[in-house]
């Protein structure tokens, strides 16, 4: 089973380091005046989405609920609460993904820094699972 953590633990970071990374494109994107360079990041954020941050959001979520059905059934309302936080993940990666649609078709009508406090949502996020999970508090 502790194999089945660290899998959970090393897609979860997967899936972390592209909503990071993700947005902060999204702020380039933004600002980016040539076509060369929009093309470009079009790519980059298309091959973030769907090769790396999606695999690892459903690999993260495979293994989390084989955990749960697994190790966690009784765990109390901790993990509730982390479910519950995960939802607002799974939420944020969507919204990510119609944002991607937004840039692709030339609809974008945010500014990079819209797109600047955009980015700073899944560290507020990371921080919730990792205090619910370390912690515990109720």
């Amino acid at each position: 089973m502790l194999w089945v953590k660290a899998l959970h633990i090393v897609f979860m970071v997967t899936w972390f380091a592209g909503l990071f990374y993700l947005p902060r494109l999204f702020v380039y994107h933004a600002m980016a005046q040539d076509a060369q360079g929009i093309e470009r990041l079009r790519v980059m954020e298309r091959k973030l989405y769907y090769g790396i941050m999606t695999p690892g959001a459903v690999l993260t979520i495979v293994f989390g609920v084989w955990l749960w059905l697994s190790w966690f059934r009784d765990a109390g309302a901790w993990l509730h609460a982390k479910l519950a936080v995960v939802l607002l993940l799974i939420g944020y990666h969507a919204w990510c993904g119609k944002l991607l649609m937004d840039f692709r078709l030339d609809r974008n009508t945010r500014s990079h820094v819209w797109y600047r406090w955009f980015n700073e949502v899944p560290v507020l996020i990371l921080l919730a699972v990792v205090v619910l999970v370390v912690v515990k508090p109720f």
